[in-house]
């Protein structure tokens, strides 16, 4: 197969945990063709998506791990594969990726959906499924927000777009000094929705990252903060271990696996702290080389085999 991944530049891949370079190297080792795309090497040319791609040639526990070839122009159209790789946020050049894509279907595979893409914000869609969430409140009004947390006994307000990896998420707690300052901060003074969530204790013995694909888990990850912070994102510096998979984990897995795969949101991973859902992640999910290093198998080898299967 001939796959295009659309991702942030080249340099900016880490080999020892970036799951999109797991993907590449996963397809070059099984013989397919891989390339890399930024999103600005795609156009949309009378209803052709073409994009200017490079060759990718991967290389484990190398610096640099991904090394590209000359450009080529192609029409995306009569590749196999387009992979939507591209970090968070969700902004305005990454919207107009989205639609231009659409022009694609029915002709190219991608993962994942473009459409479901838009629809899936990584905040909101948790909501389609209120029944597994912590008690939740999406709302710009400052008073809402401070009885929410005081009816809780705390809370985390999240930003519903940003740059992922626990940036912008802060604790509130009733009676802070700063509490009022806080909300106005997050919302802008009232012109911005942010989500209020319980603040679970259960986050200081981290949250569980639950891998899906084609809405069954491929494993399970515990995510543990430092001391002194409840986030326990990799990116600001959370450990990651292996979880056994329960029946909980499987659970919640097949709650939401009819509807991720109704959006075509096939490669996923879903954020549960203290057994509640706490945010659905799309647009550039993580944990395929941890869960390959701690169960010493090849999952990023069963997303590869599920898109041959699915292209075939």
């Amino acid at each position: 197969m001939d796959i295009v991944v659309i991702m942030d530049p080249a340099a900016k891949v880490k080999w020892f945990g970036d799951t999109s370079f797991a993907l590449m190297l996963s397809a070059q080792d099984r013989g397919h063709r891989v390339f890399h795309c930024l999103i600005g090497d795609v156009s949309l040319v009378e209803r052709r998506v073409r994009a200017r791609i490079r060759p990718a040639m991967m290389t484990d526990e190398v610096h640099p791990p991904i090394e590209l070839g000359d450009p080529i122009e192609v029409d995306l159209g009569a590749v196999d594969v387009v992979l939507v790789r591209v970090d968070p946020p969700f902004d305005p050049r990454y919207l107009a990726l989205t639609l231009m894509l659409e022009h694609l279907r029915g002709h190219t595979l991608i993962v994942n959906d473009p459409r479901g893409l838009r629809e899936a914000n990584e905040k909101l869609y948790a909501c389609h499924f209120p029944e597994l969430m912590p008690p939740t409140v999406v709302t710009a009004n400052r008073d809402l927000l401070l009885e929410f947390a005081r009816q809780h006994d705390g809370a985390v307000l999240k930003p519903l777009s940003g740059h992922g990896g626990g940036r912008g998420v802060v604790a509130l707690q009733p009676g802070d000094r700063n509490e009022r300052a806080i909300v106005d901060q997050m919302t802008d003074r009232g012109r911005r929705q942010v989500m209020a969530q319980k603040f679970l204790d259960a986050v200081y013995e981290g949250d569980e990252r639950i891998v899906l694909l084609d809405g069954e888990p491929l494993g399970v990850l515990l995510r543990t903060p430092t001391s002194g912070d409840f986030r326990a994102n990799i990116g600001v510096g959370g450990t990651v271990t292996l979880v056994e998979m329960t029946d909980l984990h499987r659970r919640i897995a097949e709650s939401m696996s009819q509807r991720l795969r109704a959006d075509g949101l096939w490669f996923v991973g879903i954020d549960v702290i203290g057994g509640r859902l706490s945010e659905v992640n799309v647009t550039n999910p993580t944990g395929i080389r941890h869960l390959a290093r701690l169960t010493g198998t090849r999952p990023d080898h069963a997303v590869i085999e599920w898109i041959e299967n699915t292209v075939s």
